[in-house]
């Protein structure tokens, strides 16, 4: 490790604090030896023996306590040393844990760079011992930085950050400026509490498209922070020749909430889980809610709960966002695959009470890099609360193309005069499939089709239309209250010479899951299942996925396993409460 400019004060501060710890076991040993003299001759008594032993990857322990001494060895919980600044000048090799006192408050910052380094195997560790987790308080710098180096862990710590952190640092910060394309392999980061910073959790590579392989973050929570909860970022996208900065990233079972966003910034801020530049990445059975809150009301790109751009071979499921804002009038949405994403999937996500769309498919320039993405068994509920423009699933902007839409239940309701529809498309599209959908709204148009669209371009086969009172479908410049109106006139759910889809009401029922099914949430205030108690009413409407090429997937949203193709929507049957 290497030490700060900014911690010179702070280290003769700790030297003067240790000087008189000195002092006094002298004292001590000099009153003890006065009564033993008689005894035996005393010339200074000498310290306890502690045998120091390898820990079980063959690495060495040092720890830090609060009533410990940077003067001493650092090697047994006895002989801690008292202090950050004092870790930060040892070089960690393969094997090395830092331990900190759990319960224990430590101010400062720990840097872990070049000249330290572990593996896979052997890594080096930082974390808490004894009872609860140590708090890392760091009051205008980063909490944990790694740059340049990997083969680390860090668990089990509490990182909050103070004053100038919340505008400029990250609290743990993973960094990569390498020149050339160098991936650095593993990294694990787990039940760690991160608040207080720019961003939370930020994996940041470099210009050339260096970066991190094998990284997974598990467990954890960050809130409370400006930016964002955890981002990953990487080069410049070039569609012509792409460079992935991060590969294998896989986040699991972390909590993102109240990350507020910068009312003074142009850009987007106030996301829950942004992955940018990322190869071959996961994110699962994690939660991002109550984010964008503080979001500039003058950005032209606005924050998402959970969300991917520049990025390839994504997959989102088994998530929840809900009640994510948007200061501005773009984006507050809950799940997004935004610009450069490809070969990409989102599955068994629920995304509810959000200020923007659902589900969003998007991508801003018309370079065709978005292509060959699925959205498929989620559940959207009263999405769009603040922009109607947005919906319950939304694919638009300059060029989406591949998309596959199937096995999704939509319910848009309205928020006062805000009326988002259940699906949203806009022109630019490129071979997108909607099938097997439910689409039920209480006012809004079931559909929002605006522009020129055939079934070169977008194709609609086996969902459900429904509205209590009647529903309305708008398909370019033509409104429709009768499907098989809009059918004969579009060519739309069509099978050949077969009609296909439904208006029959689905009668949507939420049901809790019972535990161990995919659809099973963490993070607190979720919501159940979305089942049709009609399912008779449906039978026949949908189309056969297998026949069409398309891959109906191993289980439906509450985990149930799959036979044959399924039906409409995305709960098959009533899963047990």
């Amino acid at each position: 490790m290497r030490r700060r400019r900014d911690d010179r004060g702070a280290t003769r501060s700790g030297e003067a604090e240790g000087a008189v710890a000195a002092r006094r076991r002298v004292r001590a040993a000099l009153g003890l030896c006065a009564v033993v003299a008689l005894l035996a001759g005393c010339g200074g008594l000498p310290s306890p023996h502690v045998p120091v032993r390898e820990n079980a990857q063959g690495g060495r322990d040092f720890y830090l306590s609060p009533h410990g001494d940077d003067h001493a060895d650092g090697r047994t919980p006895q002989t801690a040393w008292r202090t950050l600044r004092r870790a930060d000048t040892v070089r960690l090799k393969p094997g090395d844990r830092l331990r900190l006192q759990g319960g224990a408050r430590f101010s400062g910052t720990l840097s872990v760079g070049p000249g330290d380094a572990g593996d896979s195997r052997r890594p080096v560790v930082i974390e808490s011992y004894g009872d609860g987790r140590a708090i890392v308080t760091a009051a205008g710098t980063r909490g944990i930085e790694v740059h340049d180096t990997s083969g680390i862990v860090i668990r089990d710590l509490v990182l909050a950050g103070k004053g100038t952190s919340y505008r400029d640092q990250d609290g743990i910060s993973l960094v990569s400026d390498l020149s050339g394309r160098r991936k650095l392999p593993y990294i694990r980061v787990s039940g760690v509490d991160v608040s207080g910073f720019r961003n939370g959790i930020r994996l940041h590579g470099g210009a050339e498209g260096s970066g991190f392989r094998d990284v997974v973050i598990d467990d954890c929570a960050v809130h409370d922070n400006k930016d964002a909860g955890l981002v990953a970022d990487g080069p410049a996208f070039d569609a012509d020749a792409p460079v992935y900065a991060h590969e294998k990233l896989t986040v699991s079972k972390v909590v993102a909430f109240k990350n507020a966003g910068d009312p003074a910034a142009s850009r987007n801020t106030g996301s829950g889980i942004v992955l940018g530049s990322v190869s071959h990445g996961v994110v699962q059975e994690s939660v991002a809610h109550d984010n964008g809150g503080s979001s500039s009301a003058d950005a032209l790109e606005g924050p998402e709960g959970i969300w991917t751009y520049d990025s390839t071979r994504m997959v989102f499921q088994r998530n929840v966002a809900y009640d994510n804002h948007t200061g501005s009038q773009v984006d507050g949405g809950g799940f997004g695959l935004d610009n450069n994403v490809s070969y990409s999937l989102m599955q068994y996500n629920l995304s509810y009470g959000n200020d923007g769309a659902g589900f969003l498919a998007y991508s801003a320039v018309p370079n065709r890099a978005h292509t060959d993405n699925a959205i498929r068994y989620n559940i959207s509920r009263d999405n769009g609360r603040k922009l109607q423009d947005y919906g319950g699933i939304v694919a638009l902007g300059s060029w989406v193309a591949n998309l596959a839409i199937y096995q999704n239940t939509v319910l848009a309701s309205a928020n006062g005069s805000v009326r988002a529809p259940a699906l949203r498309l806009q022109p630019n599209l490129g071979a997108v499939w909607v099938r097997n959908n439910v689409f039920v709204t209480d006012g809004a148009p079931v559909v929002a089709a605006q522009g020129h669209f055939d079934t070169s371009e977008v194709e609609m086969q086996g969902n459900d239309y429904h509205g209590p009172a009647g529903w309305t479908l708008q398909w370019g410049d033509h409104w429709y209250t009768d499907l098989a109106a809009w059918r004969r006139e579009s060519g739309q759910e069509t099978q050949g010479s077969r009609a296909t889809g439904t208006a029959a009401d689905p009668c949507l029922t939420e049901v809790p899951l019972s535990t161990g099914g995919p659809g099973v949430r963490g993070g607190g205030a979720t919501r159940g299942a979305l089942v049709s108690r009609c399912a008779h009413a449906l039978a026949g409407a949908a189309v056969d996925l297998r026949s069409l090429g398309v891959d109906p997937g191993t289980a439906d949203y509450a985990g149930a396993p799959l036979t044959g193709s399924p039906a409409v929507g995305a709960v098959q049957g009533a899963p047990k409460a």
